[in-house]
């Protein structure tokens, strides 16, 4: 005769245990989709708003110097509005340049022998610059700032390429990427600028 195999049913503390295992392997999935899909939106979001309103652009070059310097890193707010003396960043031969605002539309800019900046004829306040320098000046002086337009000037007067410059010459608006607002890098030197 053949002996039959009883199979043993599983108790309840077994099948409660299962039971616990799947529920908590439905929920672990739940959550890890929902973290996923909370991560990836957060950072479409960060990316578009970047994008659009807050550009992070990385410093070349020592035109800036001392308020910026090579490789710092800063954040830019697109505006629309500019005083003198703020840092704006615009687009040039597909690259973006970052330079102070000196004059605006119909206003007259001048240089003299040592350096110092007039505008229509008054003297303009630099008290971030460390020393002054005429630079390479191709334009006539004094110089009218055409119609929608700015002109522009870096603080290392001796080596930057500005509107002093027909090279680079006067801004345009639709060149604008933004104002320069805040240095993230190097961390030491994290802060507004200025």
């Amino acid at each position: 005769m053949r002996k039959e195999k009883q199979t043993a049913l599983p108790t309840v503390e077994q099948l409660e245990k299962a039971l616990s295992q799947a529920r908590y392997r439905r929920d672990y999935s739940r959550v890890l989709r929902s973290t996923v899909f909370t991560l990836i939106s957060v950072a479409a979001v960060a990316i578009l708003v970047a994008m659009l309103f807050m550009p992070v652009l990385q410093i070349y070059g020592s035109s800036m110097t001392p308020c910026m310097e090579d490789g710092d890193i800063v954040v830019t707010l697109k505006s629309g509005e500019f005083q003198r003396g703020e840092v704006i960043s615009f687009y040039y031969n597909n690259k973006i340049l970052v330079k102070r605002v000196i004059a605006f539309p119909g206003e007259w800019v001048n240089l003299d022998e040592e350096g110092n900046v007039y505008v229509n004829d008054q003297p303009v306040a630099e008290p971030y610059l460390q020393e002054k320098a005429v630079g390479d000046v191709n334009i006539e002086l004094p110089y009218q700032v055409p119609d929608g337009k700015l002109f522009v000037m870096g603080d290392h007067r001796a080596t930057s390429a500005d509107s002093r410059n027909t090279a680079v010459g006067c801004v345009s608006e639709e060149q604008i990427v933004g104002r320069v607002l805040l240095r993230v890098w190097p961390f030491e030197s994290f802060g507004w600028i200025e």
